[in-house]
């Protein structure tokens, strides 16, 4: 028998991450509410900076560094605009990291239930990942900082969290960073940092601005509403930047993406529109969803983490609501079987999913066999 290619053993070991369902067979029109995308789309000032790009400049190569949007973020945020990295989307900055700061055996620390990609980074590199225990589905800094070894290079935090919503304040924030070794990298995942309105909330420009192992990342996907472009961007020390533009390939963010991102900076109406939205709809659903008998935890991103009541099972309630065409995403692969992750849609897509939760909840043997 002949020989295939291999991959190394790290590569083996991945379980490829899965997006959340976007469609269900016989279903024409679904209610999509599994990937914790802008129900409100993105703002019109970025569709048609798309429709110039697409008309005037496909046929020619991006900016190589993304330099406008770079020095349009710069002037977005007070930041130095050669301290900012452009990606596709915040998770290739992530794969970045990997490539150019592990090394076999090397171990990466997250939070057990942070955001997939991170032990997929982990594996890629062929380096270890470290799946620290949470306290009541929150981020335990004093774990984090007892799981670190001789070995630890890289911790990610994802803040907030996807899926379970909770955040870790500044003081947190202030006491993991001091707690870590200088050669440690501290990674901070600001995916739905647009969506948080508690004060001692901090994102971390600061914290990457002063210290030369903290990397802030930020993405257009989910407040602005350009999932579908695959744009982000990460903040930090020059030392940090300089690395991975050495491993970044050029022309990494496209001229659409580029654009649309530009555009919908300069668009705060818009961006305001979508955190007002977000901060009426997030608290009915919370208490909505509790009031039919389920348990819904606060959350500060755009997104609800939702316990099934026995003796239902998570399974049987998605596949009831996708009888109904309402899609949320299953979280078994986050450790939390008994749990489905619910994204804030449009008023009538919000309603439809806690009036079928409702009824779930009120026949349940009638409903889960049907």
């Amino acid at each position: 028998m002949s020989k295939q290619p291999s991959p190394h053993k790290g590569i083996d070991a991945i379980e490829a991450y899965v997006a959340g369902a976007s469609k269900l067979s016989g279903v024409s029109e679904v209610i999509k509410l599994s990937s914790n995308e802008s129900p409100l789309g993105c703002s019109p000032e970025a569709l048609e900076a798309i429709r110039k790009t697409n008309a005037e400049g496909v046929s020619r190569y991006p900016n190589a560094s993304a330099k406008p949007l770079r020095d349009a973020l710069a002037n977005h945020h007070g930041i130095e605009a050669d301290r900012i990295i452009c990606g596709a989307g915040s998770d290739e900055l992530f794969h970045l990291l990997g490539r150019a700061y592990l090394r076999p055996g090397d171990e990466v620390l997250y939070s057990a239930h942070g955001f997939l990609v991170y032990p997929i980074v982990a594996q890629s590199a062929d380096a270890v990942g470290v799946a620290v225990p949470e306290k009541s589905l929150r981020t335990d800094v004093d774990a984090i900082l007892s799981a670190v070894t001789q070995r630890t290079r890289i911790v990610f935090i994802a803040n907030p969290n996807n899926p379970t919503g909770s955040y870790l304040n500044s003081d947190d924030i202030r006491r993991l960073h001091q707690g870590l070794r200088s050669d440690i990298l501290l990674v901070l995942d600001g995916a739905y940092a647009e969506y948080v309105q508690v004060d001692d909330y901090d994102a971390g420009i600061a914290l990457a601005r002063n210290e030369s192992n903290v990397l802030i990342t930020r993405t257009f996907s989910k407040a602005y509403g350009l999932a579908g472009l695959r744009v982000g961007w990460g903040y930090a020390a020059d030392n940090i930047i300089s690395t991975l533009n050495k491993v970044r390939s050029p022309f990494n963010v496209s001229g659409v993406a580029q654009g649309a991102a530009i555009a919908a900076l300069k668009d705060e109406g818009f961006l305001q529109g979508s955190i007002e939205h977000n901060n009426k709809w997030l608290p009915w659903l919370l208490e909505n969803i509790n009031n039919a008998g389920y348990e819904a935890f606060p959350s500060v991103g755009n997104f609800l983490l939702v316990r099934i009541p026995s003796p239902l099972t998570a399974p049987e309630v998605d596949a009831f609501l996708q009888k109904k065409g309402i899609i949320l995403r299953r979280m078994e692969a986050y450790g939390l079987d008994d749990c489905l992750r619910l994204s804030v849609g449009l008023e009538r897509e919000n309603r439809a999913v806690v009036e079928a939760l409702g009824e779930i909840v009120s026949h349940p043997v009638e409903l889960a066999a049907s």
